[in-house]
């Protein structure tokens, strides 16, 4: 797990799927589902394009799923879906759709958060691991460690906070009308899952000693949404949680660190999750 997807990857499959409830969720397939586990991919509020090279890569060696949030680029979310409890449910829902076991659950942010309340909720017994990508969700016991709220930001500032590297910060003068308005939807889909709090549930960290799968907080050192201290408090708030500190990267260290995100991904498989090799 630790080389970028080659060129030849393939494209993944589109498809929309129903849920109890009638809820429907819009998922990119990479890879197919043969072995009957895989690799869930749940993006954060920056929309599900942030997953993509990352899902692309480990789709060499997994069947990925990169499901869009509803109510993100331009997919329906209905009324009364709007918690992150409601997506934690939905996913447990399409890993059952699916008859996935054995999962490992990647998100990223927002995605980290509604992994973590997956765990918390799995009793069909899917999900076999976590790794967490600076997620959002606990609420920090110092000011200094609280997460940044992106609504209180100006987007060049945002962007500064997000990346290390000004190479990977978004040029949001340059967007086409098209995309602020996809980007502000997004945003406001956002700001209905996240609440009261936005960014956490006062209440998660003391409810994480109730997961019983792995998990790996891997965290971009130089994040200036949610920092270093924070990542660290939240592996430490799992009985069983691993913390791989990313260096010369910020909130998305999947995207400017790709090659080393990957190596803490496997070097986490190969000693805590399948330690004899098992396939």
């Amino acid at each position: 797990m630790t080389t970028p997807a080659s060129t030849s990857t393939p494209a993944p499959v589109t498809r929309t799927v129903g849920l109890t409830g009638g809820l429907t969720v819009t998922i990119d397939e990479y890879g197919d589902n043969s072995e009957g586990t895989g690799v869930l991919m749940l993006h954060g509020g920056a929309g599900p394009r942030t997953m993509a090279g990352i899902s692309a890569a480990l789709s060499e060696h997994a069947y990925v799923v990169t499901p869009t949030h509803p109510g993100f680029d331009g997919t329906r979310r209905p009324e009364r879906f709007d918690s992150v409890a409601d997506l934690a449910v939905a996913y447990l829902d399409l890993l059952d759709a699916l008859d996935l076991r054995g999962v490992m659950v990647i998100g990223n942010s927002l995605g980290g958060w509604i992994a973590a309340e997956m765990a918390l909720r799995d009793n069909h017994g899917r999900i076999g691991s976590l790794t967490l990508v600076n997620a959002v969700g606990i609420h920090a016991h110092m000011a200094e460690n609280r997460v940044v709220d992106p609504r209180t930001v100006a987007p060049a500032e945002l962007g500064r906070l997000s990346f290390a590297n000004p190479a990977f910060r978004p040029d949001f003068a340059s967007f086409s009308d098209e995309q602020r308005a996809v980007a502000a939807a997004n945003q406001r889909t956002m700001a209905v899952y996240g609440g009261e709090g936005f960014t956490y549930d006062p209440k998660l960290r003391g409810r994480l000693h109730r997961v019983t799968a792995p998990v790996l907080v891997v965290w971009g050192e130089q994040d200036g949404i949610a920092p270093l201290k924070y990542g660290r408090g939240y592996a430490d708030s799992f009985p069983d949680g691993h913390f791989a500190p990313i260096p010369d990267a910020g909130h998305f260290p999947h995207i400017e660190q790709l090659g080393r995100t990957l190596g803490a991904i496997g070097d986490f498989v190969d000693a805590v999750v399948k330690p004899d090799g098992t396939v």
